[in-house]
């Protein structure tokens, strides 16, 4: 696949680096230009800096490798680049309070839902946001379940398709609106970490039921 990288973060080197091993064609951009150079010289593979309108244009998926804080201003650069309507949008975003976890957006709403309203018509998954960045950049890391939601059925199975890419299993949980669901589920996790608690042994154990055929 074509994909287009907008950030120059941990995430970006992570999954980035995954994505390209795996053979995609990927294409970064940042607010800053030597940033996206270092990150794709970094990476190898073919993978190239560019602007952010190269970056969006005629690709297959678009990963917002940004704070949520940074989200408004790459979203106008890109939209103002041309439009994302009709495009895959992956959201790793976490609108939560640093070392808190409390939830930054009013109830009945969710970062990925304020990101597809600054990209009317792209398609929007939520998805790699409760593993660290650190996670992804393991190359022994343990087999992690990413859980995600779409409303676009494409969308979700090019999402699921780089997720297996990374090294990972998806799981399709349902629609946008289980997004919310999602952002709370990291801050939940991230509130334990922060307070010294394994996240892990405050989530039961249950025994998933065989499945035949």
């Amino acid at each position: 696949m074509r994909i287009g990288i907008l950030g120059t973060g941990m995430m970006a080197v992570a999954l980035g680096g995954r994505w390209a091993a795996a053979g995609h064609d990927i294409a970064v951009a940042g607010r800053s230009p030597d940033k996206a150079r270092a990150l794709a010289a970094e990476l190898g593979r073919g993978v190239r800096a560019t602007t952010v309108r190269d970056a969006v244009a005629g690709v297959d998926a678009v990963l917002l490798a940004v704070a949520f804080d940074g989200v408004d201003d790459v979203l106008r650069d890109a939209e103002s680049a041309g439009t994302l309507a009709g495009t895959t949008v992956i959201d790793p975003t976490n609108a939560v309070e640093h070392g808190v976890g409390l939830h930054r957006l009013p109830t009945g709403t969710s970062a990925a839902r304020h990101i597809a309203g600054l990209a009317p018509g792209a398609h929007v998954v939520k998805a790699f946001h409760l593993f660290p960045a650190a996670h992804w950049s393991e190359p022994t890391a343990d087999r992690a379940i990413v859980p995600i939601c779409g409303d676009d059925p494409a969308a979700l199975r090019v999402t699921e398709t780089l997720i297996r890419d990374a090294g990972a299993v998806p799981a399709v949980l349902g629609g946008l609106d289980r997004a919310r669901q999602l952002e709370e589920a990291a801050g939940f996790v991230i509130g334990l970490a922060f307070r010294g608690f394994d996240p892990r042994a405050a989530v039961p154990h249950v025994q998933v039921p065989a499945t035949t055929g």
